[in-house]
């Protein structure tokens, strides 16, 4: 009884958070590490030797040690089961449901969401799985009358599920289920906006009966758009930089996309905090996305989103998906290359 009140106790440390961009988030210390490293091997090797940003962002291996620690990757067939969590619109829904049944469809045209999600498939487990390609939505449920209240505890949120379980609304899926709480505009959630605009983790068997990888993701445009839909609306202390047109025409939606994209690639790397991440304490992991927070295309970083597209409405976006879609989503770390990698990078 004590070990599991000490755990729940720590739960707010252990969950695992797309931070609060650009106005700080894990790899703010990854950073400086790194202008660190630079700068003693300048100061080494005299300043030709200076390590100066590269296209890449992140730089080389020497620098980022991502690490596998010998625990699951989704590598079965993904099904994806949504609970929309309080009222939401349809077309809200259409735009996120559309970027999620992207990562699977290979006929939008490049730079595509498929591609993006390619690179997260090259993680693999011990037995040498990949994560899986194939990403679907197999059930929805809609709670939109808030039944656990418009303010939620990250425990809450574990809650919500168990609800959506019990009802019947949604199957348990151990093999191959991952679950998605999406909080409505409005819903407040423990540390939204504060420190984070999403995060992943999984379920207790004491709150939910099972062990389930999930994530959540909160709908910013009314409590905090330039919290957590950065690039789409830009905190008033960045002077000169302006805000970018959202590719679907709502900033909290379209903020949304990217935070669910960070929260799907290391739910599906890390799904039990034991398998793809750097540092050594498996608490306060650097996961895959979190090495890239900010960078959307080639020459990003350090506060700049990096080389992107804009359509005929100057809207702007770095990803194609299905229905003629666009999207404007982060990119993640490649184990390949060891850098930061997007489909639409330029070299």
């Amino acid at each position: 009884m004590i070990f599991k009140l000490s755990f729940l106790l720590l739960l707010p440390t252990l969950l695992l958070a797309a931070s609060p961009f650009p106005h700080g988030s894990k790899i703010k210390a990854a950073t400086a590490d790194l202008q660190a490293a630079r700068m003693r091997s300048a100061q080494g090797a005299g300043s030709g030797a200076l390590l100066t940003s590269s296209k890449r962002y992140e730089g080389s291996s020497d620098l980022v040690h991502l690490r596998y620690h010998m625990g699951p990757v989704l590598s079965s067939p993904i099904n994806l089961y949504l609970i929309w969590y309080g009222p939401w619109p349809a077309s809200h829904r259409a735009t996120l449901r559309d970027f999620l049944l992207s990562l699977s469809d290979p006929s939008p045209p490049p730079p595509s969401a498929a591609q993006w999600w390619s690179t997260v498939a090259l993680y693999s487990d011990q037995t040498g799985a990949n994560v899986s390609r194939r990403v679907s939505v197999a059930a929805e449920a809609h709670l939109r009358g808030l039944p656990r209240g418009a303010s939620l505890t990250r425990l809450g949120v574990q809650l919500v599920i168990a609800d959506a379980l019990a009802s019947g609304s949604l199957p348990v899926d151990h093999g191959r289920g991952a679950y998605l709480v999406l909080t409505a505009p409005g819903v407040a959630v423990q540390d939204f906006c504060r420190a984070a605009c999403g995060f992943h983790y999984f379920t207790f068997p004491s709150l939910v009966g099972h062990t389930l990888p999930y994530a959540w993701v909160g709908h910013s445009g009314v409590q905090c758009p330039d919290v957590c839909a950065y690039p789409f609306a830009v905190p008033t202390y960045m002077t000169g930089v302006g805000a970018m047109r959202p590719p679907n025409g709502d900033v909290g939606v379209d903020g949304m996309v990217s935070v669910l994209a960070h929260e799907l690639a290391e739910l599906s790397t890390n799904p039990l905090v034991n398998a793809w991440y750097a540092g050594e304490d498996p608490t306060a992991p650097t996961e895959i996305a979190d090495l890239c927070e900010g960078v959307y295309g080639t020459g990003g970083g350090g506060g700049y989103t990096g080389q992107v597209s804009k359509d005929e409405l100057g809207r702007s976006y770095n990803l194609n998906g299905r229905n003629g879609r666009k999207f404007l989503v982060q990119w993640v770390w490649s184990p390949i290359v060891k850098a930061c990698r997007g489909p639409n990078a330029m070299d």
